[in-house]
Parts: structure tokens; sequence; C-alpha cells
């Protein structure tokens, strides 16, 4: 894409995030000709301009540095959740003050016509699922908000602790494809970032143990095996949880992509739950599991490393001795 063209693409998204958001990943979307006039005169278009101008049409691989340097990218594609806008659709957050306590958070998703989308395709029993993370990875919320007949969603959140968050929209709009966008949200007050987890294959949540198994190899998909008991007995009576017997989600340290997890077709019910996850380069990942049982829905979560296609998991910048 052409200087002038991303330059375009950066200013739709300029235009529909500032007047309410929180945060802005890379801006994808119409060409320059169909932005309004009110969005190429914007003050921030001067801006992007430079930047880009300064750059050149050097390749946008780096994503703005989120990658650290041990983290190696299988593939040129850009994956999910690192963007506010995407194939013309953006996450436009309605809510500007994020706080410990609950509240009610909005937004809505802008179409390619500039208005918010009201059409929505359900997939795994929802139409929108919207996932909250903490930057260190140390919580996480998965919830289902409502939506309003002009396109806005509702959701009641509370995020437990002072600092920086990756909110997820996923989503499939009418006739279209599915999507994943992020944005970041801040929570005032003292932040006191906590270390990533240590890597293990065993996961404690409640009264119920969850045993991990199979390795996450970056290109391919990784087969994960899920294995809950309760008690030291097998669990064989989970129950269904958004179409499937488990839901999970896999988000990449350092910059929080969020990774296509697949759930296996089973008609049993435990204790075993199978997905399979793509991941697109090395590095450590953090896996949520969402299970119910007993009419609750519980989350377990894991550090797991990507390995190489031998098994072994790459040493530069990371000690998995724990």
């Amino acid at each position: 894409m052409n200087t002038a063209a991303r330059l375009g693409a950066y200013a739709v998204g300029l235009a529909v995030v500032f007047g309410g958001a929180l945060g802005l990943g890379r801006a994808v979307g119409p060409t320059p000709a169909e932005v309004p006039a009110h969005v190429a005169n914007h003050p921030a278009v001067a801006l992007a301009k430079a930047m880009t101008e300064g750059r050149g049409d050097e390749s946008s691989a780096g994503h703005g540095g989120h990658h650290s340097g041990a983290t190696q990218q299988a593939n040129g594609d850009t994956p999910a959740g690192l963007q506010v806008s995407q194939g013309g659709y953006t996450l436009n957050p309605l809510t500007t003050a994020v706080t410990g306590q609950p509240m009610d958070f909005k937004f809505t998703v802008i179409g390619p016509d500039y208005k918010p989308v009201t059409g929505y395709e359900v997939e795994h029993d929802k139409k929108m699922h919207f996932i909250v993370a903490s930057r260190d990875l140390t919580s996480f919320q998965h919830v289902h908000p409502e939506m309003a007949p002009d396109g806005t969603w509702s959701v009641k959140l509370t995020l437990p602790k002072a600092g920086a968050y990756r909110a997820f929209a996923d989503f499939v709009p009418k006739g279209g494809e599915k999507l994943t966008l992020g944005v970041d949200l801040h929570a005032a007050g003292d932040f006191q970032p906590e270390p990533l987890p240590h890597v293990s294959r065993t996961a404690t949540v409640d009264d119920y143990t969850v045993n991990l198994a199979g390795n996450l190899v970056p290109g391919q998909s990784s087969k994960l095996t899920l294995t809950v008991n309760k008690g030291g007995e097998p669990v064989t009576d989970l129950q269904p949880y958004l179409g499937a017997y488990g839901h999970l989600v896999a988000l990449r340290a350092g910059d929080l992509a969020y990774l296509h997890v697949h759930p296996e077709d089973s008609k049993k019910a435990g204790p075993e739950i199978v997905f399979y996850a793509e991941v697109p380069s090395t590095g450590d990942y953090r896996l949520f599991l969402d299970f119910q049982h007993d009419d609750k829905v519980r989350t377990a979560s894991f550090t797991a490393p990507a390995t190489l296609a031998d098994g072994h998991v790459p040493s530069a910048g990371h000690d998995h001795t724990h």
C-alpha cells in the first residue's frame, strides 16, 4: 500500500476513535476517495502524514515495536486483536471514564458506511464476544454485551485493579467475515504490574484442576487437550458453554495478539476438551479456558511457550525452568 492510501486509512480510524476511544491500534479502512472532508481536514491527519512520510514505505511487520526480540513471526499476516480498525470496521468505545468500580461500559462498531453496525451473525451462541485482559495477563474477563436497536453495545464491567487493559470485540458482521478488533483501556490508580505467571501445565480454580497436554508450534495447527478434574476425579458431566464444552482464548505475551483457537466437535461431556490453536510466532502465550459445571462458568489459565517443531523451547530471552 502506498503512502497516500495508508494515510487515508489511518485518518478514518482517527476520526472514529477521537470522539471517545480509550486507545488506538493501527487503522486500516476505506481508500482515500471514500474519506469525508471533515476527516481529511482533521488536525491529527497532518501528524499522521508527517509520521507516514518520515517512515516512507517500510514494512509494517513490526507493528510499532510491540513484539519482543525473542518473538519471531511465522508469517506476514497481522494476528487478530492488534488493530482498532480492519476491513472498514472500527471499534468505537463510548465510555471514556474507566474505574475499578462496576460500570456500564458502552461501545459501537462503526461499519464501512460510517454508521454503527446493527446486523451481526451468531457465532458460538452469541452475536458479540467481549474479552478484557490486563496488559500483564493476570486478569481476564469474557463477557457478552447486549445491543440496543441503534447498534450501541452495553455490558457491566469491573476492572479489578489499576493499570492498562486490552479489550477485544470478537464478532462477525452480517454477510461479512469474522473480525477481532482491539482497543486499550486504562483504569486510574496506583499501578503495580505483575510478572507473567510461570509456565505450567496444571491450573486450579475453585475445587477443579485442569491439565494441559500438547504443544503450541508456530505456523501450524496445534492440538491442545485440556482435562478437567474435581477433587481428584474426572468430570464427565460438563455443561455446554457457548455451543461447546469449553471455550479457549489465547493471547500472546508482549502485544496481546488474539489468536485463533478452534474447538473440536465432541459429544463427550468431559473430562477432555480438545482445541486446535494456530500461533504465529515463538514466545509465551496465556491460555484461558472457560468451562461450565454445576451451573457455573469457571476460567482456568495457563502460561505456555510456543515450541519449535522438534518440541524444544527457544532459549533466547526466556527462562522456562519454573
